[in-house]
């Protein structure tokens, strides 16, 4: 068989990946339509993701987000989407690079695609990766921070792990590491974003 010199395989994924940048753009312009609504898939160490310390620390390697019910200020470039979402009931804002999707799956007409992160003819813009280093020695600095002033006042520094846990719905599913996520406030009218693994709509063999 000839070497394929075009690279058909990387056009695919390009070409997919503008389909969902399409896609996202139509709901910035006009909402989620019907019953639809996205999970998305990415790597959290792929260049231009940027993503809080304490969304880092509980998933290293991949989360997955939902938008749906409570999402705010998507908005949509040619190489990224920008979100807030809650979780825990604490908001934070998400940056990522179309190149760090994983997957992306509508639940509601059962349409999947999946991605190599990576795997890619585009090049991030260089101001974006520079953004992304800054952002993250700026959240390291202020890490550094507390932790001092934590120590000077005699308490120990609190981590992601140490913080209370919403209650759980029965409908959540499980992260890659098998600890629970996304948590859904039960107490209260605030919802927060889900964090799954797209395994669960994957086919079995």
């Amino acid at each position: 068989m000839a070497e394929d010199l075009i690279r058909y395989d990387i056009v695919i994924q390009d070409a997919l990946r503008g389909a969902v940048r399409k896609i996202l753009t139509e709901v910035v312009r006009i909402g989620l339509p019907g019953e639809h609504h996205f999970y998305i898939a990415f790597d959290t160490n792929a260049p231009g993701v940027r993503i809080s310390p304490r969304l880092h620390e509980r998933y290293p390697n991949e989360m997955t987000v939902v938008l749906q019910h409570q999402f705010w200020d998507l908005t949509v470039t040619d190489h990224a989407f920008e979100v807030g979402l809650s979780f825990g009931g604490i908001p934070e804002k998400l940056f990522v690079p179309f190149s760090s999707i994983k997957g992306f799956f509508d639940p509601s007409v059962q349409f999947a695609l999946e991605f190599e992160p990576g795997k890619t003819a585009e090049e991030l813009p260089e101001e974006l990766v520079d953004a992304a280093r800054d952002q993250e020695r700026a959240e390291a600095t202020l890490a550094d921070i507390d932790d001092t002033l934590s120590r000077d006042r005699g308490a120990p520094a609190k981590t992601a792990a140490d913080k209370p846990k919403s209650k759980k719905t029965a409908g959540n599913a499980t992260d890659k590491t098998g600890d629970k996520a996304g948590d859904k406030t039960g107490d209260d009218d605030t919802a927060s974003a889900d964090v799954v693994s797209l395994d669960a709509f994957r086919k079995k063999p």
